[in-house]
């Protein structure tokens, strides 16, 4: 059964326009799956698909655009002067594939381009200026939640608040089995645990520390894998590359070096704090999130919990906030006597303060509170799973992970 994702009503707006449409996202995440629904929604005698990783359509694709077509006529599946839409999964395995998609773009216009990739960061080292104002681009993440009910084949309306106490119930036990697994659709379909640990070993065996170790030429494997059990171990706090050097015993631009990679292969991500002094805004830390908990928990622990602590909470609310709002939408804040709220949205021109307690009796007003004072904030939010505010004289709107980002929307 093929599971339709939220980004493809936005794919499906560009299928009549010229611009070559790109997918990329981690490996896992879904992109050949995408292909194939997107193949079933376009005409069976005027579509191809080619997969890259088999070396046969490698071959053919590295020989142009035109021993692509005769291979199609030859098929008798291309006829010239008519709508015909070429699927090309993996198309950074091609060794200039710029080079392809642009003579293929620009003199053969009835061929629609879809094509994916799985690293953003090879896909730019391999994506020349030449494709500027061709190519419209789509970022494909593991599930957010509500994918993560529509794979479970779980029906709730989650778009509006519940006052039924057993829909609660049975919501916060999904999300609690979608905050210790992560959002990765191969883990979400699985039921044993051990499996799905198995799974998400091989992830990080064959993606992490093996596509990105090629792909960016990494050469102290050992100590990549140390900092990424110590980013692990950090999700949600300031990052401090002076201190995660020391620990990780690399230089401090290796540590930089290799933040930027693991920013751009989707496994972490940063925020900065916010501020309405740009200037300062620049030069203060960041936090590190990273982007699914599944994985954090098999390179943090080496094992899948039973139970969520505070910081895996706040990191797939975190992650959840990026797939539906968007990175540049979130920033963070921090005073210098230490007064911290988790998140701070910018959205419609609208500035809204976020704080994540997995337990809302553990809610702190006084930071929310002098943020909004400071700001002239009317609208903020505790996001919990359990638990009452115990403040009522000063309003927060308190509500369930899966309630936030739609009242964001």
């Amino acid at each position: 059964m093929l599971y339709e994702r939220k980004l493809y009503k936005s794919i499906k707006l560009f299928f009549q326009t010229r611009d070559i449409i790109v997918i990329h996202g981690a490996r896992q995440t879904g992109k050949t799956t995408l292909l194939q629904i997107i193949q079933q929604d376009l005409p069976t005698d005027a579509t191809f698909y080619f997969d890259l990783e088999d070396s046969r359509y490698k071959e053919l694709c590295e020989g142009g655009i035109f021993s692509v077509i005769a291979y199609l006529k030859q098929k008798g599946i291309y006829k010239q002067q008519q709508k015909f839409y070429l699927l090309i999964d993996e198309i950074q395995y091609l060794s200039n594939p710029s080079s392809f998609l642009k003579f293929a773009h620009d003199h053969f216009p009835f061929i629609k381009l879809i094509v994916s990739g799985s690293s953003s960061f090879e896909i730019k080292s391999k994506f020349k200026d030449t494709l500027v104002g061709r190519t419209v681009n789509f970022e494909l993440f593991p599930l957010d939640f509500e994918e993560f009910l529509w794979f479970k084949n779980k029906q709730y309306n989650i778009g509006e608040k519940s006052t039924n106490n057993l829909i609660n119930h049975e919501l916060k036990h999904l999300y609690k089995e979608y905050v210790i697994y992560g959002g990765y659709p191969k883990i979400v379909l699985t039921d044993k645990t051990e499996i799905k640990e198995k799974y998400l070993q091989q992830i990080i065996d064959t993606y992490i520390k093996g596509d990105i170790r090629d792909i960016a030429r990494i050469r102290h494997i050992e100590k990549f894998n140390k900092l990424l059990q110590i980013l692990a171990n950090q999700s949600g706090q300031l990052i401090n590359v002076v201190e995660i050097a020391n620990t990780a015993k690399i230089s401090r631009q290796t540590v930089e070096d290799y933040l930027f990679i693991l920013q751009n292969t989707y496994i972490i991500k940063l925020i900065p704090p916010y501020s309405k002094n740009i200037r300062s805004e620049l030069f203060k830390t960041p936090k590190v999130f990273f982007f699914d908990t599944g994985l954090m928990n098999m390179l943090g622990k080496k094992y899948l919990p039973h139970e969520i602590s505070g910081i895996l909470f706040e990191t797939a609310v975190f992650s959840d906030l990026v797939k539906n709002i968007g990175l540049q939408n979130i920033n963070y804040w921090r005073t210098m006597d230490k007064k911290e709220i988790d998140f701070i949205i910018l959205k419609k021109q609208h500035t809204i303060p976020i704080e994540v307690k997995l337990n809302a009796r553990n809610f702190n007003l006084t930071p929310i509170k002098f943020f909004s004072d400071k700001y002239k904030i009317s609208n903020r939010y505790c996001v919990s799973l359990e638990g009452e505010l115990p403040e009522k004289t000063f309003k927060v709107n308190q509500i369930f992970p899966w309630e936030l980002y739609k009242s964001l929307i």
